[in-house]
């Protein structure tokens, strides 16, 4: 029997799993946290219902909101069909975007979607008894945390560099670096290797990148929007002199000419500022107006580290694919699992 203490996943987890006693359905925790050939599953659960049973591998997400299903939708595809989505509340718009998806899953409150055949449970509408709580995160995963783990996902092979050079690069002050590595450290994130001083490595980027993935669509991103502005056509973005102007695509854009796959329906650029030059010579305006609808984001870059030489009109791969999750519309998904697999997942095996 697992001995180690509950996090707030097992608890969740159980909490589903007394509502889904409701729904004349059996559940049974096979394994918590068990290693799948690609990745890690949250728990291992047996369904059964009218003499059949089925088995699915679990991600437990403590709140489940649109900018964050993209992230989610990202993980249950590693864990192969038979994967569920654990979580507190899904809102009856969610519940059907899910049920679009195929993806089966639980809340707390007793909403469900299960369907192989010939078995099909279908609720939504059902209210949680009371108001999911907020999540707690370490400093890491706070605003100015979520650059420093940025930086370090974007450079793994820089953690063992000085505070102060990586403070640098994240566009932190010193002192917020030695606030997110020792929380990195207590998560199991980063080590020591030995003991040793002089000697960190970093562990189980995949997860980390899950998280900070999640955490940084509903915590970091919004900050990060500048304007979103209104312009005649997107047609010719490829032509906008960014360089010029300081910025870098990012999102859409960006995706666009790393995959040669995705057309871009909202243009997304990053700079350290609001490029008026630019915005006066694409004839940006606040509002839409007729022949100025197609819509651009501009958005505050956070980071101080040089992009790839490669593409230096873009911001990092990784940003991109996070971008697009957080948009969670289906093409963008599809196209960050593609951006990730060409480069992203590079990133934890060089260096």
């Amino acid at each position: 029997m697992d001995k180690k203490p509950l996090t707030p996943e097992h608890v969740l987890l159980d909490a589903a799993v007394e509502a889904a006693q409701g729904l004349g359905i059996a559940f049974e925790i096979i394994q918590r946290e068990p290693q799948l050939e690609q990745t890690r599953a949250d728990a291992l659960v047996r369904l059964t219902h009218g003499g059949h049973e089925m088995l699915y591998a679990v991600e437990v997400r403590r709140t489940l909101h649109p900018s964050t299903l993209g992230a989610a939708v990202q993980q249950l595809e590693r864990l192969g069909q038979q994967a569920m989505l654990v979580t507190d509340y899904v809102t009856p718009a969610l519940a059907d975007e899910l049920k679009a998806r195929h993806i089966a899953f639980l809340d707390t409150a007793g909403n469900a979607y299960f369907e192989q055949p010939p078995l099909l449970i279908w609720v939504k509408g059902q209210k949680p008894a009371a108001k999911p709580a907020a999540e707690t995160a370490g400093r890491a995963f706070q605003p100015t945390g979520l650059q420093v783990l940025f930086t370090l996902l974007c450079n793994p092979q820089m953690v063992n560099r000085p505070y102060r050079e990586l403070a640098e690069m994240a566009g932190v002050a010193h002192g917020t670096v030695g606030f997110v590595m020792p929380d990195l450290q207590q998560q199991g994130f980063v080590r020591d290797l030995n003991g040793k001083r002089g000697t960190r490595r970093m562990f189980e980027l995949d997860r980390l990148l899950d998280e900070w993935v999640t955490t940084y669509a509903r915590v970091l991103r919004p900050r990060t929007l500048l304007g979103r502005y209104y312009v005649p056509t997107l047609e010719g973005w490829k032509d906008w002199p960014l360089a010029e102007h300081g910025a870098l695509w990012g999102g859409e854009p960006a995706a666009a000419v790393l995959t040669d796959y995705l057309r871009p329906g909202v243009l997304t650029l990053y700079a350290d500022k609001m490029p008026g030059l630019l915005a006066a010579r694409q004839k940006f305006m606040k509002e839409p107006a007729p022949g100025h609808t197609a819509v651009v984001e501009v958005r505050k870059r956070f980071w101080n580290f040089p992009v790839d030489p490669g593409h230096n009109n873009l911001v990092p791969p990784l940003l991109v694919y996070a971008d697009l999750l957080a948009t969670g519309d289906a093409r963008c998904i599809e196209t960050a699992k593609m951006i990730y697999d060409a480069y992203v997942a590079r990133l934890f095996t060089e260096g």
